[in-house]
């Protein structure tokens, strides 16, 4: 199967002005950034580092149509459409369809600690409603829901645009069972950052992540090194270098206020983490300067 997903894929922040509002300019700026600088793959807007959940429908409306004209197809645009009721996944997908969006990537409802039946009629709805590539989002620590590898291969299997899947549980066979079932109907990308090489080892090629608001060129260098170029010691001295990026932002649990402050302390701010999310300790703090400055 010829991947569609590789590559890296930024979750990008959203940019908040001094009053808290969608910061236009800011947010065009940062993604300027990630194309032109850093070249990333594929731009992501209203996902969890863009703070989606913090952000009102008519505020995930304006993001992406912010994004869409900035990154004038220049790389996909994917953009985050999760809402608790399946029917407000169906209303985003579609709005952001007629917008332009290539694709759309939904994480489980959250709050909802769903079954697996619930999980298969949640994303089959959204499949037979939206008719776009639809990236599935296992992301269990967040949204209370585990999308079993059975469950994404008989989506993968009965709905054509179920195209891949972000998996972030953070467990290894997960790649080999979801490959094992779905076959090539599906794609995993990588969406556990501390197991970024590891991921691409096992022929995921993908991957969608939050450090690269800040730390885009080293993502990329990382991918470039084990997928395209598949110069395994030489993606591995640096994935060592690189790996302390990925812990930070995996384990801190504070990954959109580390970007946020890592951009800021690189001349490039755009704004602060929207209430109730908080700004990162000063411990935290000295050890992302201290990386930032490893580079």
């Amino acid at each position: 199967m010829d991947k569609k997903y590789k590559g890296v894929f930024t979750v990008v922040c959203t940019a908040f002005d001094e009053k808290g509002e969608v910061d236009e300019a800011a947010l065009r700026r940062h993604i300027r950034w990630q194309l032109d600088e850093c070249k990333v793959h594929g731009i992501i807007p209203c996902g969890s580092t863009g703070e989606f959940a913090f952000l009102t429908p008519a505020e995930r409306q304006k993001v992406v149509g912010i994004t869409i004209d900035e990154v004038k197809k220049q790389v996909p645009v994917i953009a985050g459409a999760a809402a608790c009721a399946t029917r407000e996944v169906i209303e985003a997908g579609n709005c952001y369809k007629d917008m332009g969006v290539d694709g759309i990537m939904v994480v489980p409802s959250y709050y909802g600690h769903l079954g697996q039946g619930e999980l298969y009629t949640h994303y089959s709805e959204i499949a037979k409603n939206v008719d776009l590539p639809l990236v599935v989002y296992n992301n269990p620590g967040t949204s209370g829901s585990d999308i079993l590898p059975a469950t994404v291969a008989r989506l993968a299997n009965e709905f054509e645009n179920v195209v891949a899947i972000k998996e972030s549980t953070g467990a290894m066979q997960r790649v080999v069972d979801i490959q094992l079932l779905a076959g090539d109907n599906i794609e995993v990308v990588c969406g556990c950052d501390t197991l970024a090489l590891e991921m691409f080892r096992m022929g995921v090629e993908g991957w969608i992540a939050a450090p690269a608001n800040v730390f885009a060129k080293q993502c990329v260098k990382l991918y470039e090194l084990a997928v395209v170029e598949k110069d395994q010691a030489a993606a591995w001295e640096f994935y060592k270098k690189a790996r302390p990026i990925y812990d930070l932002f995996e384990n801190s649990g504070q990954y959109v206020a580390l970007a946020k402050a890592g951009l800021e302390m690189m001349g490039r701010g755009i704004g602060k983490p929207r209430l109730p999310l908080s700004e990162p300790s000063e411990e935290l703090k000295a050890e992302l300067k201290a990386l930032i400055d490893s580079f």
